[in-house]
């Protein structure tokens, strides 16, 4: 299959947007749309002067990250009693009866799903109806990296395990149902809540739609399921490209979408799988003359049905386009090039280590797709102009991460001939990529990328799975 690009009208440049704010504590905005809403840049978390929830919560340790949580308790389960009857022919909304806060490293603080020692964690429990948290391992380690919103979102999510208790058959949910498909809808739900901060509504939390969103979503990126882990597997929670298509889903569509996610409409689109039979390297190969030469045959299979011709890749350092250069990948408009570093790319593409990501320990490497995917979007600019698409225009960086995210695909079973093939994993390394502030996935062709991390996700997600003829009609 051979993917196409369409002729795309040009529009105004874009402010790519700075800062967290104004200066005086009001919101900034910038061009765009997040689902409808406007790109806003302040600080997210707890509202100054946010009311102190009346909840009893056993074993509160009065922590800042105790304090978020609790907030959190008492702001969903206020959006939940909005939102229960509303979506769900009147259905009442019941407070869940029991809230635990503990130190995974403390006291044993029992419940009736078992022993909260050693777990670094953060868990509803069906038995007692109760949600539990790990303050001091879990919470206290995303709000030092990601900010109090990741807490948010833990907390959201295992609240949407409660709902989906007191929904039952009306989310399709009983006993015998996969941990997957549980795990989506709460996924879904928490993004559905997210949205009704960012939509104001809440009194205890602000959520920014740029830098808020993008710490909300690294943070789900973090405790992804490890790559080769399947989707089928009792305990799987979904890989980050799965995760966040769930949050983005109920972001866009709210909670009655989420409701609606069964086995089979998962099944169809989930990414989750093992490594294919033979993959000595687990997903990971080494960016080479070679691998960039298997790389550029992938791509000009894929694209040839845009008829243009497909940029040549040269290892020249990627600084020789003038101001417009974009290392560690440039396309050079003048020459249809894209000139790379090498040795830069290399370093990018070493395996992600889990272990030190978990650690907060900084790493020079997101996964061998990271440093293809960067190779890839400057290619597809070429592609691009080659069919007279502006590359500077408000929507180009989103177009290119979306013809990115249509390439993987592609790749994910190519034709006969093509040895570069999607990985599992493959996917959660480009969304860890797209995710950095340096990120070139989804930067037009002077480097300008969007400001919102789900605006970027989001592009290479449609591409994926709805394929190239989105990547025109939504991002021209």
């Amino acid at each position: 299959m051979a993917l196409a690009v369409v002729l795309l009208a040009g529009t105004a440049c874009k402010d790519g947007g700075s800062g967290l704010g104004n200066g005086d504590g009001t919101a900034k905005t910038s061009p765009g749309d997040i689902a409808g809403l406007p790109v806003t840049h302040f600080e997210s978390g707890l509202k100054p002067g946010a009311p102190k929830p009346d909840l009893q919560v056993r074993n509160n340790g009065n922590t800042p990250e105790d304090e978020i949580a609790i907030a959190t308790i008492a702001d969903v389960q206020g959006y939940w009693t909005e939102k229960l009857p509303a979506e769900f022919g009147g259905q009442k909304f019941d407070p869940v009866k029991i809230l635990v806060s503990y130190d995974s490293k403390g006291a044993d603080q029992k419940t009736a799903c078992g022993s909260t020692k050693g777990q670094v964690n953060a868990f509803y429990c069906p038995p007692d109806d109760s949600v539990a948290w790990d303050r001091g391992g879990l919470l206290k380690m995303l709000n030092k990296r990601f900010g109090p919103m990741s807490v948010v979102t833990v907390l959201a999510h295992e609240f949407g395990h409660a709902i989906q208790f007191r929904l039952g058959a009306k989310a399709g949910v009983a006993k015998n149902t996969p941990t997957i498909v549980k795990e989506q809808q709460a996924d879904c739900f928490a993004g559905g809540y997210m949205r009704w901060i960012a939509e104001e509504k809440s009194k205890y939390l602000r959520l920014s739609t740029s830098e808020g969103l993008s710490s909300v979503l690294a943070s789900m990126f973090l405790i992804r399921d490890t790559a080769g882990k399947s989707a089928t597997e009792q305990g799987a929670h979904g890989s980050a490209f799965d995760r966040t298509f769930a949050f983005q889903t109920g972001f866009e569509k709210g909670p009655k979408e989420c409701a609606g996610m069964n086995e089979e409409n998962i099944k169809a689109r989930v990414t989750e799988e093992p490594f294919v039979k033979g993959d000595k390297g687990k997903g990971d190969t080494k960016f080479t003359k070679d691998t960039v030469a298997l790389l550029k045959s992938s791509l000009d299979e894929a694209f040839k049905g845009a008829g243009v011709p497909g940029p040549q890749i040269v290892d020249e350092g990627a600084g020789n386009c003038g101001p417009k250069s974009t290392p560690p990948a440039t396309y050079c408009a003048d020459n249809n090039t894209v000139s790379i570093d090498g040795e830069k790319l290399n370093i990018l593409a070493q395996r992600i280590d889990r272990e030190a990501e978990w650690q907060g320990e900084d790493q020079g490497g997101m996964g061998d797709f990271a440093a293809f995917a960067e190779v890839a979007s400057r290619y597809v600019l070429g592609i691009q102009k080659g069919v007279g698409a502006s590359l500077d225009n408000a929507n180009a960086g989103l177009r290119t991460a979306c013809l990115v995210g249509a390439w993987a695909k592609f790749a994910k079973n190519p034709p006969p001939g093509q040895k570069l093939r999607l990985s599992a994993g493959d996917l959660d390394e480009a969304i860890a990529d797209l995710l950095l502030p340096n990120s070139l996935i989804s930067a037009d062709g002077n480097g300008v990328r969007p400001p919102s991390g789900f605006q970027r996700v989001e592009a290479l997600r449609k591409g994926y799975l709805e394929g190239s003829p989105v990547c025109s009609t939504q991002f021209g």
